[in-house]
């Protein structure tokens, strides 16, 4: 169906319609061979609530974006590459259901679908597209995923310290690395991650001490290792995530960085004795 669809007018005029709805705020979308096979309006699992998106699935891309008028206008686009997309499909919860994971290196998040036929759909047609292009490309699909952010709402005190409760006042902050809501005491530090951005981003204290270790681990490993002559530092190319530090403003036993809040089948707070 892509290659029949690829070069057709119907195609063309589909994806120019897409790019009309986003106006100036949205990057062009129609490049040589690009397919756009079909749309809706999905729910994402935001930081303060649950909000609709509209997602645009293409043969090689998938587009979300805010509605700001159902079928004429949308912005705050986003384009995800389908190479980099791991999906993960997830149990329900009393506020969503026919829910599912997107996972990528810069940014992951829960979307739920309207009924399970609709996420099945969704679900079908995104591993398709997929698994035809990491086979197109003879890439290995993506192993490292960014944590995504446990909602604001999922806690009232601090999921490190478990002592500092949530108020007007007392903010809350998201670590970059493992997704935890956190105080400002157990998030001062910011750790220098090229994969989700250029500029230092907040991490709780836990995450930074992990991260620390594992940056001497490297740098060991590295003055071990000669250096081969005429060799240059590489550079960290800029991330095109949008979790930026601007984002905080909308957006004993110690855990484990890795676990999996999303996934696990006990609650967050009975990891501690």
């Amino acid at each position: 169906m892509v290659d029949h669809l690829a070069n057709t007018e119907i195609n063309s005029q589909r994806i120019a319609a897409v790019e009309n709805c986003f106006g100036a705020s949205g990057q062009p979308l129609a490049v040589p061979g690009r397919v756009l096979l079909g749309e809706g309006i999905l729910t994402k699992e935001c930081r303060k609530k649950p909000k609709p998106r509209i997602f645009f699935l293409f043969n090689d891309i998938l587009v979300y974006g805010s509605i700001v008028i159902n079928k004429r206008k949308y912005n705050s686009q986003h384009i995800i590459p389908l190479e980099d997309v791991t999906l993960e499909t997830l149990p329900d919860t009393l506020q969503m259901k026919n829910r599912w994971m997107i996972k990528t290196s810069k940014k992951s998040f829960v979307v739920s679908a309207a009924s399970l036929t609709e996420r099945r759909e969704w679900i079908s047609h995104l591993e398709e597209c997929i698994r035809h292009l990491l086979t197109k490309t003879g890439r290995q699909p993506s192993t490292e995923h960014a944590a995504p952010w446990i909602p604001d709402k999922a806690t009232d005190i601090c999921m490190r310290c478990t002592q500092t409760k949530f108020s007007t006042l007392t903010r809350r902050h998201h670590c970059r690395k493992c997704g935890f809501v956190v105080c400002a005491d157990c998030s001062r530090q910011r750790f220098l991650m090229p994969r989700l951005s250029p500029k230092p981003l907040r991490v709780c204290n836990l995450c930074y001490r992990q991260l620390l270790a594992e940056k001497k681990k490297e740098a060991e490993a590295d003055r071990r290792q000669p250096e081969p002559i005429g060799s240059a530092i590489p550079a960290y190319e800029p991330s095109s995530g949008d979790d930026s530090d601007k984002s905080d403003d909308d957006k004993a036993e110690q855990w484990p960085a890795d676990t999996e809040f999303y996934t696990s089948e006990v609650s967050w707070s009975s990891f501690h004795s």
